[in-house]
């Protein structure tokens, strides 16, 4: 099956360039825009050998699991607060794609959650990465947002579990887990209407929240902080409880969740 726009992104003014492999779905994107390519455009690969995850860390695509970026060119004039809550637009329109293609969850612990701030967990473990790199150029700024969903296999060797869509019992076709996804992102960008329609896709996204009432720890920086993940704020922050009952908003970090949030807790009281 080869790689297509769904009928909605193609009338929404969306373009594809498909490759057998790439290093770097995002780079390519990127590359293809500051050579003058007409946005918006998606980049989708069936093996990318490059790509790249959030702090740095390596994310490799095999053949059979999808890898794609798509180039947005920023509007004039937005804002840079409402910028920042558009990766929330991207896992809510992965998230749907999911469920849309996939086969339904066995139970709630199989079920496809969203973890603050990029990252779609199955069964606990991860399943897919979105990382946004934003760039200005001479013509204006883009945003390229980059996709991977382990659909046939998870890597090995992270220090993290990880799963992927065929180990659930869940299988689908990265062509046609790609092709969902640019109709629902096209529907959900929609629906955030340049961050003035955030609180709906706020919504969406904690209804589908990994973690959300439970323990939690953040290393934001040099700082570890420990408590109840409480919610995120009007600006996609995750505001923390912590245990004196006051409260923390958070804009980066590395999260844990559960028994790993326990550990890290304690660990850090041991450090204290």
């Amino acid at each position: 099956m080869a790689f297509s726009l769904d009928p909605a992104a193609l009338a929404a003014g969306y373009r594809l360039e498909a490759h057998d492999t790439l290093g770097s779905t995002s780079t390519q994107a990127l590359a293809r825009v500051r050579d003058g390519a007409a946005c918006p455009l998606w980049v989708v690969a069936r093996r990318q050998t490059e790509g790249r995850g959030r702090r740095g860390s390596v994310w490799s695509s095999p053949e059979g699991n999808l890898a794609a970026s798509l180039a947005w060119p920023v509007p004039a004039g937005l804002a840079p607060d409402q910028l920042a809550t558009l990766g929330f637009v991207a896992g809510v329109s992965l998230e749907r794609a999911l469920r849309d293609v996939c086969a339904p969850a066995r139970g709630p612990e199989d079920a496809f959650r969203l973890k603050w701030p990029n990252d779609v967990l199955a069964g606990g473990a991860k399943l897919a990465g979105i990382l946004l790199e934003r760039e200005a150029l001479p013509q204006g700024a883009v945003v390229v947002v980059g996709f991977g969903v382990n659909v046939a296999a998870a890597p090995d060797g992270l220090p993290y579990p990880a799963t992927s869509l065929a180990a659930l019992g869940r299988p689908a076709e990265a062509e046609g887990l790609f092709r969902r996804l640019t109709a629902t992102w096209a529907e959900t960008l929609r629906a955030w209407d340049e961050g003035r329609g955030f609180p709906t896709i706020r919504s969406a996204w904690l209804a589908t929240a990994a973690g959300l009432d439970g323990a939690v720890a953040v290393d934001a920086g040099s700082e570890r902080l420990t408590g109840t993940f409480e919610t995120i704020d009007a600006g996609g922050r995750l505001v923390l409880r912590l245990a004196d009952g006051s409260r923390r908003t958070v804009t980066a970090g590395a999260v844990h969740f559960g028994s790993a949030a326990t550990a890290a807790a304690a660990a850090g009281r041991a450090g204290a």
